[in-house]
């Protein structure tokens, strides 16, 4: 394993992935405000926004946001049902021309991977290296990418969201400290709500604030995390990118922009993260054996319940029974903030084809 000051780290986030699909699908919606997710049914409808164009964003719409939220604050906008086949097709595409570098891929998400570039010798050879990818991405899939170069995981994923969208920012060794330092604490990718309420509670502001906190007082206020958060601050992160060798699990989950219990927006909420997870399977050409929901309350108490099936199944129905059962047995009344569908105990299958649903 190499030191990080002489690893070089790309991270690639596609913008507004689902939206840019459907503008590039649909010329005539191109420069239009998008928003994928569910039916808004004139400002009644019911679930959450997948996301949306940045003409969209301009009103203020944003991703998990209500739907009805969002057709409020942008009721002229082309409102779209989620196509995850086709997202899904693209991803493939995009995922295709990262391998075919030769360097090291780790997809994290529909639209988003890193890769280990190390092996191009400097930052300049990999900022050339980006712009190839970047222009091959844009010629033959017809979207926009950002791009993100630094030494490690961590300060590349946020330098890829820096310059969004269409970004390309490449953070050196030298230049790390200088360039976390401004950035608001929240840029962090895990610090979310409640962590950045603390942090801020506590005038840590920016990452540079909590690169210079005294850990002591870190730990007093965070326990063990405490650690983390300070490495995080100072971009420190060894973590290898690591090919999917053997998928143990697939898993997908959403937060609500606000905490819910209607049980309309909840239900299309779990139907968007079936549709997800059915469509890595079928990518995949996966079968399943164990479901699983884990549902963060309000307040972040958290419960998970898992189904185990008496045979392997790769259909969508039995996932999106098996799902709404797990969810009734586990929702009581109180507002959820956090949803998540998992799948486990995956055996592949050894026909060389995949199982249409």
């Amino acid at each position: 394993m190499g030191s990080q000051s002489s690893r070089i780290i790309l991270h690639a986030d596609m913008d507004c992935f689902y939206a840019a699909v459907e503008m590039h699908d649909h010329p005539d919606i191109a420069k239009k405000p998008v928003v994928v997710g569910a039916d808004p049914q004139a400002g009644s409808g019911r679930g959450v926004v997948s996301t949306c164009s940045y003409e969209a964003r301009a009103f203020g719409v944003k991703s998990a946001m209500p739907i009805s939220q969002a057709y409020r604050l942008c009721p002229d906008a082309v409102y779209l049902r989620p196509d995850m086949a086709r997202y899904a097709e693209v991803s493939g595409e995009i995922m295709g021309i990262f391998r075919a570098t030769g360097f090291r891929v780790q997809q994290v998400s529909i639209d988003e991977a890193f890769l280990d570039i190390t092996p191009v010798g400097s930052f300049n050879a990999a900022r050339d290296l980006a712009v190839q990818l970047k222009q091959e991405i844009r010629d033959r899939v017809g979207i926009t990418c950002s791009l993100g170069i630094a030494p490690s995981k961590i300060v590349a994923k946020i330098a890829s969201d820096y310059k969004k969208p269409d970004g390309l920012t490449v953070v050196e060794p030298d230049n790390v400290p200088a360039f976390l330092r401004p950035l608001p604490v929240r840029k962090i990718p895990g610090i979310g709500g409640k962590t950045g309420a603390h942090l801020e509670a506590l005038a840590i502001t920016t990452i540079g604030d909590l690169a210079t906190c005294d850990i002591q007082r870190l730990i007093g206020a965070f326990g063990r995390s405490a650690a983390l958060l300070h490495e995080a601050a100072l971009g420190q992160d060894e973590s290898e990118v690591v090919e999917r060798d053997g998928v143990k699990s697939i898993s997908k989950e959403t937060t609500f922009a606000r905490d819910t219990n209607d049980p309309d927006e909840i239900a299309a909420t779990v139907e968007l993260l079936v549709r997800e997870v059915a469509q890595s399977l079928t990518d995949e050409g996966l079968h399943f054996k164990t479901v699983t929901v884990r549902v963060r309350y309000e307040g972040f108490v958290s419960k998970t319940k898992a189904k185990s099936l008496l045979h392997h199944h790769n259909d969508e129905a039995t996932l999106r029974s098996s799902a709404g059962e797990l969810l009734r047995s586990l929702c009581d009344g109180q507002k959820i903030r956090r949803l998540g569908l998992k799948v486990s105990g995956l055996w592949k299958q050894d026909t060389g084809q995949q199982t249409l649903f």
